[in-house]
């Protein structure tokens, strides 16, 4: 069983394969104040009960991948891994590992390792062009090429970070629901803050995604866009440029860069 390790600024997704299958997710929240033995109880405790782990957490387990945008919960998880796993085979997405994309970027360093995670999975699963949109703490756009380059994207303010800003800014408006509104038009304060937070992150996704196809292809048709991340599907039915939908891409990423570098859990 591999276990694959996705640390993002909000949440932390936890995946489980065996072989090419994710066999089963949690999703917990991200802490940098978290300390490499608390992670161990924490993981240990959402594993223990799976059936297909046993008992022996350590037997089960047959390697890691691990990617984060958090560079303290790195560090965390590079000595939980030494210290409770140090005879399974970890691979942590950092400057010097395998992925198979090259990064076409002034300097491909300062690419967080889930994009290029996500640019991956991409290529492995469409080829390119194509652009991944994942929705997290931050609404990233990432481009590839035909040739499965990396080759730059786009970062705006996430969802969530919008409503919370709504909320503090505004004199009379307070943190809503995350959820669809029965119209465009709303007939109340919050329907009207759900209805410019859903059909307005909808009508940046298709601007910005037609604009970056535009420059990927002589003809943007061909470029498929592919949307991941947590809040992705408040944005589904509305945005029209939407290709594909896969919620657990850097995930399959991960697999994909593990194996390149550690063989095949």
């Amino acid at each position: 069983m591999l276990l694959t390790i996705d640390v993002g600024n909000t949440q932390t997704v936890l995946g489980l394969f065996d072989g090419e299958d994710i066999v089963e997710h949690w999703r917990i929240s991200t802490d940098a104040r978290r300390t490499a033995d608390e992670l161990a109880v924490l993981f240990q405790g959402l594993m223990g009960r799976h059936p297909l782990l046993g008992e022996d957490l350590g037997e089960g387990i047959e390697g890691i991948a691990i990617c984060s945008t958090v560079p303290s919960v790195l560090h965390e998880l590079r000595e939980m891994t030494r210290r409770y796993y140090g005879d399974v085979p970890a691979v942590l997405v950092e400057p010097g590992v395998k992925t198979g994309v090259p990064i076409l970027m002034d300097n491909p360093k300062e690419v967080g390792a889930d994009r290029i995670v996500n640019a991956v999975a991409a290529v492995e699963l469409y080829g390119g062009p194509c652009v991944v949109v994942d929705f997290g703490t931050a609404t990233t756009f990432d481009a590839v090429s035909a040739r499965g380059e990396y080759t730059g994207g786009v970062i705006a303010p996430g969802i969530e970070i919008s409503v919370e800003a709504l909320g503090v800014k505004g004199a009379q408006l307070r943190k809503i629901e995350l959820a669809r509104p029965r119209s465009v038009i709303g007939k109340n304060t919050v329907e009207a803050m759900q209805s410019g937070i859903i059909h307005g992150f909808a009508g940046q996704v298709d601007g910005v995604v037609n604009r970056m196809a535009r420059e990927l292809a002589d003809d943007p048709d061909e470029v498929t866009v592919i949307a991941t991340g947590g809040l992705a599907p408040l944005v589904l039915g509305e945005a029209t440029v939407i290709d594909e939908h896969e919620p657990w891409l850097t995930l399959i990423g991960l697999r994909l860069v593990y194996e390149r570098n550690a063989g095949r859990a």
